[in-house]
Order: C-alpha cells, then structure tokens, then sequence
C-alpha cells in the first residue's frame, strides 16, 4: 500500500464526528484532571479507560490520547496559579510561572504555557510520524529471541521509573511479574496461582489491577488528609501573552520540544527530567538568565515545551515496538489489548489504517489543545478549588463503575480495592507502582517470547544469542543494569558520607 493510500485510509477511518469529539472531550478531560491537585494525568487516562471500551478502536484510543495530552498542560494551571503542580511533569512550570502570578501575570505565564505546550506537541507528533514508521519496518525482522532480549532491555527502564530507590523500584517489579503469572498457564493451561477459583483462571483483571494501583490509593490518601492546598488562587491580571513573547522565547521552545522528543523516546524517562532539562538549558543560554526564579516568561515556555515535547514521543517505542516508556502509555497499551490489537511492527502492516489515523488525530490534537487551552485557562480555573469532600466521592464512584463495567463482575471489583490497599501500603512505604505496572504488563510478554523461543530451538538456550540484535539488547542490558549498580554504590556511600558529616 502507497503512502497516499494509507493516508486515505487513515483519514477515511477518523474523518467522522466521533472521532472529532472524542479527541476534543479527551483534551477537556484532561486538561480538567491535570488541573484538580490530587488527581493527575495517569489517574484521569486510568479513569477514562474503562468508558472506551463500547467505542470503535479508534475512537477510543483517540479519546485516551487527547486526556493523555490536555492532562500535561492541564498540570500547568495550578503550577502557576496555586504553586502546586497538577502532575509532576509541570513541577519545572512553578519556577518562574508561579512567581509571573505573584506579579500579577497569571494571565501571561498561562498564555505562554499554552503557546508552548502546543508548538512542542506538534513538535512531538512530528517526530513520531517520522521514526515510528522508520523503527517498526526495522523491528519487522524481529523473531520471539529478539522480541525477548529487548522486553528483557524494557524492564530496566524501571530504573528510570523507581523513583528515589532502586531497589524498592526492583521489588515493586518482581510483585508485578508474579501477579502476572496467575491464571492458565501459556503452554500447557495449567492453572497457576488461582486456588481453585474460576474467576481468576484468565488472570486478573488489568483495569481493576490499574485503577486499585493508582486511582484507589490516592481515594484514600485524600480520606485520610482531607485538607486543600493552602493558599489561594491568583488572579489572571490584566497582562497576557504577546507575539514578541513568544517570538522571544521561540528557540527555547525547540530547543525544549527537541529535548523532550529525545527524553520521550528512550523508555523511563518521563516527561519531568525532560522539563527540568529543558529549563536548565534555556537559562544557561538565555541572555536574562539572572531573571530565571523571579517570573521570566522563556523559563514558563522551556518547561512546558519540554513536558509536552514528551508526550507524542512516548508513542514511538509503544507503537514501533510495542513497549510501553511510562505509565500513560502503559495504561494506553492496556486499551489496544482490550480492543485486540497488539502494538508493535506487525500493527504496521496489519492495521496500517488505524496507525495513520492515529497519526492525522495526533495532529488535530495539537489544534484542539489550542482552542480547549485557551478557555481553560479562564474558565477551567475554578476546578483548581474544587473541594475534596466533592472530589473524593466522584472519583470513587467512578472507579467501581468503571471496573464493573468491564466484565459486569462483582469480583473485579474486589480485586480493584485489594489492589487499592496494596497501593495504598506501596504509598506509605514508598514503593513506587509505576514498576509494578510495566512489569504486570511485560510479564506475558516476556514469558510468551522465552518459550517459543525455546520451541523454536528445542530447548537450546543459545537461540538467545543468535544474531546481532540479540547481542546488541544484551549489551545495552548489561550497561543498564551495570550503570544501576553503580548508581545504588555511589548513592549509598553518599548517604554514610553525609551521615558521618552529620554525625
């Protein structure tokens, strides 16, 4: 099929109504769940999912993109209103953005964060029309030996994901792939795990393992410290955003939006480092760096540049490989499987139509973030002080339906609050769930991939090092886990040195 062929058929498959609205109410959604301190845009796409799942393929998917996106900007409206920011990407926004509301120029810093996020989307989506195409043709040669050393490669990027502590990163993983072992076995249909009762014979179910991990806990975390932000919001003032500014601050933006294309592409990054780097770099070339943490307007834009530079890159792996880089896109490799397509190099071939509809509504998202933004930032303000009294019961209420109506299954929905307190105790303890996520779900993945390939060679194990793209993922894999350890020593001799000090 030509080019212009799969272009035709992807326009064909998103040029209606449904799509158009459900790329718009995604961006809504999200941008209103970005906004709500508490909830964040892994608990809003979490919380959609379930609502996808009567949709068309791409519809749905399309919906869970334009939260996934409206969710990062949405981020920056407490950041700079309240100085609390709706989702740990816009954490770089509160440096200058919060201090710009203080001023007076609320209105300004958010118009500038808007303009931002948009360029550095488009940006973004660019980049993925470009390379996934170029990766998943390359990834076609892949056999289950390839396939397995790179999941193997996959599951250290929770590295990039465990947070402050390796190993707690480590453990929360391990729980992941053994939850994922319950159920019928692969090969054999053995049960494995499920003590004798039918309901868990097909292994738990993914929805209510996702929102007990990281809806529920945050229900209860908001129960048991039921106190608002403090402080109040500020005011939009009277000066907004201009073309010079903009124009001023447009190399920041690229710069910021290369930066998070770059980050947003290797697995477990994430689009925090990415904004913080993007900022680092704009102050270290601007020529007002001394203005940089007192309401420079360029420091706004290379942060929000570099949060969203992230957001269509985190596609590339997902779609070209089928490997998720992050929670979100953990969560949306959940909605293909749910609709019963497998992301990867085959969909390339197999579902060339719905990747280029994915492509043309990736980029209708950037407009629509654009004209959504712009009422958000003077309507959407208000949901900054949502009380929690009203938030808590919504979101709850939302999560049992949601879980229910996968199956219409009392049991999931027991596995959801189970899962709930599990997370709630990872919290507490802080054990980061993101591992526990991607590990729950390139568990199969992997396992599947080990066995055929040992069907493949009769059970010799030198299969898995049969060419250069096996020896290439082992590498990389031993570099990683090299580079952890040597990450976990120097930490830990850090840590003994300062308490000597302190001591």
């Amino acid at each position: 099929m030509s080019f212009v062929d799969s272009l035709m058929a992807g326009l064909s498959l998103v040029a209606n109504f449904e799509s158009f609205l459900a790329l718009a109410g995604g961006v809504a959604i999200g941008v209103i769940g970005g906004a709500i301190p508490g909830m964040s845009a892994t608990m809003a796409v979490a919380l959609t999912l379930p609502f996808t799942f009567a949709m068309q393929p791409i519809t749905g998917i399309l919906l869970l993109l334009g939260v996934y996106k409206g969710g990062i900007f949405g981020g920056s409206i407490p950041a700079i209103l309240i100085k609390t920011p709706g989702t740990p990407a816009s954490s770089a926004t509160i440096l200058d953005g919060y201090p710009m509301a203080e001023k007076g120029e609320a209105g300004r810093a958010l118009g500038m964060a808007l303009w931002a996020s948009c360029t550095a989307d488009l940006i973004s989506n660019l980049a993925l029309i470009v390379f996934a195409g170029w990766l998943a043709s390359f990834a076609l040669s892949f056999g289950p030996p390839e396939f397995f050393t790179l999941i193997l490669f996959s599951l250290t990027i929770i590295a990039g994901v465990s947070g402050e502590s390796l190993l707690r990163g480590a453990l929360s993983a391990i729980l992941g792939l053994l939850l994922a072992t319950v159920g019928l076995d692969l090969v054999y249909g053995t049960n494995r795990f499920t003590f004798g009762d039918p309901n868990m014979m097909g292994g738990l179910n993914f929805i209510a393992v996702l929102i007990g991990l990281f809806a529920i806990p945050e229900v209860l975390a908001m129960v048991w410290h039921p106190t608002a932000h403090l402080g109040k919001a500020r005011s939009l003032g009277n000066n907004w955003v201009s073309f010079a500014d903009y124009k001023k601050s447009f190399r920041s933006i690229v710069r910021g939006s290369l930066i998070g294309v770059f980050l947003g592409s290797i697995p477990g990054i994430g689009a925090a480092p990415s904004a913080f780097l993007s900022y680092s770099e704009a102050r270290r070339k601007s020529k007002d760096k001394a203005n940089f943490g007192k309401g420079e307007v360029e420091g706004v834009a290379a942060s929000e540049a570099g949060n969203n530079g992230v957001a269509g890159a985190t596609l590339i792996p997902l779609l070209a490989l089928g490997v998720p880089g992050d929670v979100i896109t953990a969560i949306i490799i959940g909605a293909f499987m749910i609709h019963g397509l497998q992301p990867g190099p085959m969909m390339f071939i197999l579902n060339v139509d719905l990747i280029y509809g994915l492509f043309i509504g990736l980029i209708v998202s950037s407009v629509c973030l654009f004209f959504i933004g712009s009422v958000a930032i003077k309507g959407f303000k208000y949901v900054a002080d949502i009380p929690k009294r009203l938030l808590i019961p919504g979101v709850l209420v939302l999560c049992i339906y949601g879980v229910f109506a996968v199956n219409n299954n009392i049991f999931d929905v027991g596995v959801m609050f189970a899962m709930g307190w599990v997370g709630y105790a990872m919290m507490r303890w802080r054990i980061p769930a993101a591992p526990f996520l991607i590990a729950f779900i390139l568990g199969p993945l992997l396992e599947d991939n080990f066995r055929q390939a040992m069907l493949m060679s009769g059970s010799d194990w030198k299969i898995l090092f049969r060419g250069p793209i096996t020896w290439f993922f082992w590498s990389v894999t031993a570099i990683t886990i090299f580079a952890i350890i040597r990450m976990g020593v120097n930490a830990t001799r850090e840590g003994r040195r300062a308490a000597k000090d302190a001591g």
